[in-house]
């Protein structure tokens, strides 16, 4: 469940910064590689904060 909101609000964000950058005119290349890049950190963090602990041995 938790990894779900990560996600949710990782949508969210990448589309209001690409929703900024349209708006300063920015080219879209740069805007598909800012989200990429975003995606690409977001998933490693809700991935790290969400992953179960391996129980001892």
């Amino acid at each position: 469940m938790s990894f779900l909101l990560y996600t949710i609000g990782l949508v969210l964000l990448i589309g209001g910064v690409a929703w900024a950058l349209v708006t300063a005119h920015v080219a879209s290349t740069y805007i598909a590689i800012i989200c990429l890049v975003i995606a690409g950190l977001g998933v490693m963090m809700a991935v790290s904060r969400t992953r179960q602990k391996d129980p001892p041995n």
